[in-house]
């Protein structure tokens, strides 16, 4: 039987919900990204230009450091990456996790919260940091997840 583990930032609690539900219908492992240097409430201000998010979300190239305290990736089939949306993309921790990660062999996927924005461009984020580190993933589509509805419709199209 394939083993699940999902990864998941939540700022809010909103996508840890969510996280908590998705793991629970998938029988999935589950454990928490964590900065390096934990965000405050000044940081996440998305209003202020010179928040310390909205900076890091408007460098291209940034990378957001976090803590390595991943479990051995051997043990699993299949990891789903879950995340906020911030200005269009994952925040830019998810590069990092990515980089830490040896995804290879493993289906990969992702899924966030939001409001108006789709998962498109969180797509393209999440084949651009696979590519970047040349790993033979099968990436599998990701999605936008605000109920446990479209969380059960998203799953079974998945085939984990």
């Amino acid at each position: 039987m394939a083993k699940t583990l999902i990864l998941y930032y939540s700022a809010t609690g909103t996508t840890e919900k969510m996280a908590k539900e998705v793991a629970e219908k998938l029988g999935a492992d589950i454990q928490a990204i964590h900065p390096v240097q934990p965000y405050s409430q000044a940081d996440l201000n998305w209003h202020d230009k010179n928040s310390r998010t909205s900076i890091e979300q408007h460098q291209h190239d940034s990378r957001v450091e976090v803590k390595d305290d991943f479990p051995d990736l051997i043990n699993y089939d299949n990891v789903i990456i879950a995340h906020p949306i911030w200005w269009g993309i994952p925040p830019r921790m998810i590069s990092d996790v990515i980089d830490k990660l040896d995804l290879n062999g493993n289906n990969l996927t992702g899924f966030a919260i939001s409001d108006g924005s789709d998962y498109s461009r969180c797509q393209s984020y999440l084949q651009r940091a696979v590519e970047q580190n040349h790993y033979d993933v099968h990436l599998l589509e990701g999605t936008v997840l605000n109920s446990p509805a479209q969380a059960d419709k998203w799953l079974a199209g998945l085939n984990f």
